[in-house]
């Protein structure tokens, strides 16, 4: 579909010099040369092949057009959507069951196997049960709580029983979705279509009446599965009453996503095809032209990396048209089975495809549902559980090895939970020997595009408008708590003088008539049981890969003998976090928790982030309230409210490039709230956030508190720069001003106020005379003795890794204020735990006892 904008033949000849000159194309640019035709339309073939095939011969597979012997698995018809044009989706009463069941796709993945397919396409309908009884029966009757829960465990059926890789499509997923299915496949999928939103939004549009078509919904799940690690198909799809301009803006889109994060392994450029018996019968097909033309100019938008692909069945036999337009995939094609999504089209033989690729200088070459760059790297893409499945099938370049057996293999948990390995004596080292290098080995790719992410941040930054300070301060002493946002702005501009001494000075006065004068602190002592990890949180310093010469594992006997060694210098606590160790089972927690309560059954554990429960309950297939209900059963007594970092998405998804989103955050707390099971809650701040981020995460914070009553604290903790890759990058600020850590902790005092009463600081990050300053303006609690604080440390924190009790009532002291020990629910230690505190200063250090 066209709209008014048409250029003149001297602005296509313009852009098409550009293009061909290598000159990165604008939007207007690209939307100009969908216009190519004739002798232009050449030109534009030309200078994509030349980009096309810069980019294959970048991987050593110059000349070589890929495609996936599969087989398509209609796991259900039945869709919450009504899309227009689609004959896919049907109704109850023309199946004859809503779903099909085990023995029926074991039967097509048999089947396929036997014909030499390594894929398994399953495509279903986006969360059927959401619209129809049928399918919330069928699941019900077959123990399946939803949906997706059926596509998990059918998937490793398929892949224990026949070793066919499945390619998941089940629509829009979530993050935490993906986390669920990425263990039980190569690769996902899901076409983004299109971005216009007008199509979904306005009566008579092609989506309109489809919740899941919405283009903010579908581009957030491209963004999760980059954030997951997932290697992700997408597309778009012509001629269903877009624009030129709005096609050209999907691909952008689609491009911003890829450069961010790395997963999109593909883009399908499908050209609508009109159905009988649909709303959209009467839509005139996109002719071959304009099809070959909106493929030249996603190659020159997404560029040699990228691999673009044309549904054979789809093009009316232009195969040498589309290859002349830069394609160099041609999808999934089945021996076996139709296209269930274009029935009426039948898929190419795979001679006849070999054919007319070979006759337009190209060789064809099979490849797996998971594209070769992807299965080369390894980790992060690829699943643990399902890596051994695709090394089967591979061959040396990441293509499919034609000599493998298909041959069903086991998928299942790594039966050793924790096995020490790596550097194990980090936990002191890192005082002596420090780190090996500032920065991991991957660090240009790992994070996703530093470029991106500047752009990014540049359209975030903001400047708190100041307001008059003194009006502010009124309306906190008043009613500190019920601060409006523009009030809590104002107070975090304190100046220094006198600004910034009155507002510390009200923010004290509430610490004292709230809690007292007694500064407060535990015994205990952190065991970070791993820092394996492949989330890509571009904040931290901490996360190693495996093969990192500073990376380390624990076994469960050292976690244990910690955790002894902890309880015998009067530690009444231990706090436990790890990495995301990709082979990790997520029952390896509980394993944890429980042999701390073996080795010291008076230790209360304080253990587990939010990410790391949703990590654990994604492996274990439980959901969220289950898995903590396992967690408690096994030990767990508290939950730490880390993984907060800034709880705006927006904030997060430059922070890191794979953690659990805010929702997710707040679910794992609230759940663990209402199980009885308290957390505390934290904010790091300082890096791209600003001061409007700040008050927004105090109130939500403030908000949920007022809901469950389940946090004990709330800590404050300063960006730690030195060695976190967002600073590296030259993207993130080198943490907050003294000015900032002063105003921020007196005003979270007062926003807190009424809700969590304990406010603490953090030593490692701030330093003594930090921590001095805080202690005067509204803070009343130190945190923990830690014995070997890691985290910080590997960021670059000057603060040692341990604080003796000596040390910590010294603070309190220079503060002008008494000192407490505390439990990690605040209340009284008892004696015997004081006495053996006090006789080791709270610390165990290694000279101490004897080595083991």
């Amino acid at each position: 579909m066209t709209d008014g904008f048409v250029p003149s033949e001297s602005a296509i000849r313009r852009a098409s010099r550009r293009a061909r000159d290598g000159v990165a194309l604008d939007a207007t640019e690209a939307e100009t040369l969908l216009h190519a035709r004739g002798e232009q339309l050449d030109a534009l073939f030309e200078a994509a092949s030349r980009v096309r095939d810069q980019g294959l011969e970048a991987v050593g597979r110059d000349r070589t057009i890929t495609y996936s012997r599969s087989v398509f698995v209609p796991l259900t018809r039945l869709c919450a959507d009504r899309c227009h044009y689609c004959t896919f989706a049907t109704v109850p009463g023309r199946l004859p069951a809503a779903f099909l069941s085990e023995d029926e796709v074991l039967d097509i993945a048999r089947k396929g196997a036997a014909a030499g397919c390594r894929e398994v396409l399953i495509t279903l309908g986006d969360k059927p049960e959401a619209r129809w009884d049928a399918a919330r029966t069928w699941l019900e009757e077959a123990g399946y709580p939803d949906t997706l829960s059926y596509v998990r465990a059918i998937s490793v059926k398929i892949l224990e029983e026949t070793g066919v890789l499945p390619h998941l499509n089940p629509g829009v997923l979530t993050w935490q979705d993906f986390q669920r299915l990425k263990p039980v496949s190569a690769s996902m999928g899901m076409m983004l279509e299109t971005t216009a939103t007008r199509l979904w939004s306005e009566p008579g549009g092609p989506h309109y009446g489809s919740p899941d078509k919405e283009p903010a919904v579908r581009l957030r799940v491209l963004e999760d599965a980059g954030r997951s690690n997932v290697p992700f198909t997408t597309g778009i799809l012509l001629g269903i009453g877009e624009t030129l301009a709005e096609r050209v803006d999907s691909l952008f889109a689609i491009r911003r996503v890829a450069r961010q994060y790395g997963s999109i392994q593909e883009v399908i450029i499908q050209n609508f095809r009109a159905k009988p018996d649909t709303a959209m019968r009467g839509m005139p097909d996109v002719e071959a032209q304009e099809l070959a033309a909106t493929v030249a100019v996603a190659r020159l938008v997404l560029g040699p990396k990228m691999r673009i692909q044309a549904p054979p069945n789809l093009i009316a036999g232009e195969y040498e048209l589309l290859l002349r337009a830069g394609i160099d995939d041609w999808g999934g094609v089945s021996p076996l089975t139709i296209d269930h999504v274009n029935p009426e089209r039948p898929w190419p033989r795979l001679a006849e495809l070999a054919e007319h690729t070979r006759a337009a200088g190209f060789e064809l070459a099979e490849r797996l549902p998971i594209y070769p760059e992807y299965v080369t790297q390894g980790e992060p893409w690829i699943d643990p559980r399902v890596a051994p499945h695709i090394a089967a099938l591979a061959g040396p370049s990441g293509l499919a090895d034609p000599d493998a057996s298909i041959v069903g293999r086991p998928w299942q948990e790594p039966e050793v939970a924790l096995v020490s390995s790596g550097r194990t004596d980090l936990n002191t080292t890192i005082d002596t020997a420090g780190r090996t290098e500032d920065r991991r080995e991957d660090f240009d790719s790992v994070y996703g595009d530093w470029d991106e992410l500047r752009a990014q941040v540049g359209a975030m930054r903001g400047v708190a408008t100041r307001g008059e300070f003194a009006t502010a301060l009124r309306h906190a002493e008043a009613d500190p708590a019920g601060l409006s946002d523009a009030d809590a702005l104002t107070l975090l501009s304190a100046e220094q003088g006198q600004e910034i001494e009155a507002l510390a000075a009200l923010a004290d006065d509430i610490r004292r008539d709230t809690v007292g004068d007694d500064v407060t602190y535990v015994v205990t002592r952190n065991i970070n049981f791993t820092n394996v990890c492949y989330t890509g949180c571009r904040f931290c310093a901490f996360a190693q890969r495996r093969t990192d010469s500073d990376a380390y594992t624990l076994s469960l006997e050292q976690v244990g003998q910690r955790a002894e060694q902890a309880w015998e210098v009067g530690a009444t606590e231990v706090c436990m976090q790890g990495g995301i160790h990709p082979d990790l089972p997520g029952t390896a927690y509980f394993d944890i928790a429980a042999e701390v309560k073996r080795r010291a059954p008076g230790l209360h554990v304080h253990a587990f982030s939010p990410m790391e429960v949703v990590n654990g309950a994604s492996r274990t297939n439980l959901s969220i309230r289950d898995w903590l209900t396992a967690a408690r059963e096994a030990g767990v007594d508290s939950l730490p409210g880390t993984a907060a970092e800034i709880l705006d998405d927006d904030v997060r998804w430059v922070l890191t490039k794979g953690k659990l989103p805010t929702s997710a955050w707040v679910e794992v707390v609230t759940t663990a709230h209402e199980l009885g099971m308290p957390t505390t809650s934290t904010m790091m701040y300082g890096h791209v956030d600003n001061p409007s981020h700040w008050v927004a995460h105090l109130k939500l914070l403030r908000d949920l508190q007022a809901r469950t009553g389940g946090f004990s604290e709330f800590v404050l903790l300063p960006f730690v720069h030195t060695n976190a890759p967002l600073y590296l990058a030259g993207i993130a600020r080198p943490g907050p001003t003294y000015l900032e850590n002063r105003a921020v902790h007196a005003l979270a005092r007062l926003l807190l106020h009424g809700r969590i009463d304990n406010i603490q600081t953090s030593w490692v990050k701030l330093g003594d005379d930090g921590v001095v300053d805080v202690l005067r303006g509204g803070v009343n609690d130190l945190g923990g003795t830690l014995m070997e604080e890691t985290i910080s440390r590997m960021a670059g924190s000057a603060n040692g890794s341990y604080k003796t009790i000596a040390g910590l009532e010294g603070l309190a002291a220079l503060a002008g204020r008494p000192a407490r020990q505390r439990t990690t629910t605040y209340g009284e230690v008892p004696a015997e735990r004081l006495a053996t505190a006090r006789a080791h200063d709270g610390v165990w250090r290694p000279t101490l006892l004897p080595l083991v």
